[in-house]
């Protein structure tokens, strides 16, 4: 890449989470962040999507990587405490303890396909 090229602002356009059961995968996300998913088709996939107005993606049917895959974090509705309880609950497991960084805190847990997933908090505007 040569010098004069610049990162564009926008640099993450879609994720899909690969999920055994499109249906219970649906269940545990909306359980854990509150989303209305509704399961349909794009392109010939059927996909549960999230996220709306910028960045989104969906769940979709296929092989899972067990935790061994890429990392996506996932802005939870409130705190992180009351997410990680939410998807302890909802049959995740906890991967490590909660952390503090300068753009908020998060939880590292794993979904109940394996997929590595951060609960990130932001860290208050202004303060």
């Amino acid at each position: 890449m040569s010098q004069d090229m610049q990162t564009p602002a926008l640099t993450t356009v879609w994720t899909e989470i690969p999920v055994t059961d499109l249906e219970a995968g649906a269940a545990f996300y909306r359980r854990v962040f509150g989303w209305e998913m509704p399961i349909t088709h794009m392109g010939p996939q059927r996909v549960a999507a999230f996220g709306s107005g910028g960045v989104g993606g969906n769940l979709v049917e296929g092989p899972v990587a067990g935790g061994k895959g890429p990392v996506i974090h996932l802005r939870v509705p409130e705190t992180v405490e009351a997410a990680t309880e939410r998807a302890l609950a909802a049959g995740a497991t906890a991967e490590g303890p909660l952390l503090s960084i300068p753009p908020g805190r998060y939880q590292m847990i794993h979904d109940p396909d394996g997929n590595r997933i951060g609960l990130f908090e932001p860290a208050m505007q202004g303060a």
